[in-house]
């Protein structure tokens, strides 16, 4: 799994930074999908190797503004484009009519199909890869984490044991996978004896802003990975007047250690901070395994639970 950020900033963009926008990507699969669309957002994929006529589904997080703005944008440059692959969107009560009221979202006007589902906490949802359930977050409006779970990668056969029992490649491999028992030349080969234990899918979270990543305590034990906002440093935090329904990197990183998070990239940083040092400085202070603080356009792989930085 690919992970590439096209939006790293809190609130508003930044010189560095543009708000809120991730693209995820499956192993040998011909799609992508999109997490939160802020502004600009179908700037940023202009500018990365990933196309828009590729995009399958969108999942909005919440309906602030950093957050959607930049649907609109992108909804009307596929239609430009001649775009017809179908779109979906999942998102809070609310995001149809936002959408429609600024865009036709009729198929004869888009020249494509565009779903538009309206989820709410505790949906879960199917496709061919993975499962994801929808979880609710602490913050000033309804607002969702994306718990996926990786589809277990299971029906691998022992070949080596096959060919050195007498069974070449063959057609018969197919029933092995499926469960089957199968006969050649008077031998009986029984398929749980050739079956390999299925790798087990991963399991990642990427929420929306949040005030509490310990809401998500149900799902955070042995997490492969948790892309969860980082607004603030503790010490700022303190001191602000108003205090937001943010998380600083302390309270992530306890969180994380707490419930033995595999990895962990943190975004959403408020644009009062000039580079990342901040931010890291403190997460690793408290959690002391995988962490990275995510840029615009840096991209992560996750395989096998260990999750690297792609260099550019």
């Amino acid at each position: 799994m690919k992970f590439l950020f096209f939006g790293t900033s809190a609130g508003r963009p930044t010189k560095q930074r543009n708000v809120s926008g991730l693209a995820m990507e499956f192993e040998n699969d011909n799609k992508w999908y999109l997490f939160d669309c802020g502004e600009a957002t179908q700037h940023q994929i202009l500018k990365s190797r990933l196309s828009s006529a590729k995009l399958d589904t969108i999942f909005i997080t919440h309906l602030h503004g950093d957050h959607v703005y930049g649907l609109f944008g992108l909804i009307t440059s596929r239609m430009l484009d001649k775009i017809t692959k179908p779109l979906i969107i999942y998102g809070p009560k609310g995001l149809k009519e936002l959408i429609s009221s600024v865009v036709d979202i009729s198929y004869k006007h888009l020249g494509y199909e565009l779903t538009i589902n309206e989820t709410y906490a505790g949906a879960e949802i199917n496709f061919d890869k993975f499962k994801i359930k929808v979880l609710p977050l602490m913050h000033s409006v309804e607002c969702f984490a994306y718990y996926i779970k990786e589809n277990d990668k299971s029906n691998k056969i022992n070949q080596e044991k096959l060919i050195n029992e007498g069974l070449k490649p063959c057609a018969l491999y197919g029933e092995i996978k499926k469960g089957k028992d199968v006969e050649f030349e008077g031998k009986k080969y029984r398929a749980k004896d050739y079956l390999l234990e299925p790798v087990l899918g991963q399991k990642i979270i990427i929420a929306g802003d949040n005030a509490e990543p310990e809401i998500l305590c149900p799902y955070l034990e042995n997490l492969d990975l948790l892309i969860h906002e980082s607004t603030y440093t503790q010490a700022v935090f303190d001191n602000m007047q108003t205090q937001y329904m943010h998380t600083t990197a302390e309270n992530l990183a306890k969180t994380a250690q707490k419930y033995n998070v595999k990895n962990l990239i943190a975004t959403h940083i408020s644009p009062r901070y000039q580079t990342n040092e901040p931010i890291l400085n403190e997460l690793k202070k408290y959690y002391n395994v995988n962490a990275f603080v995510a840029n615009d356009f840096n991209e992560f792989e996750l395989k096998e639970g260990k999750l690297k930085l792609i260099d550019d």
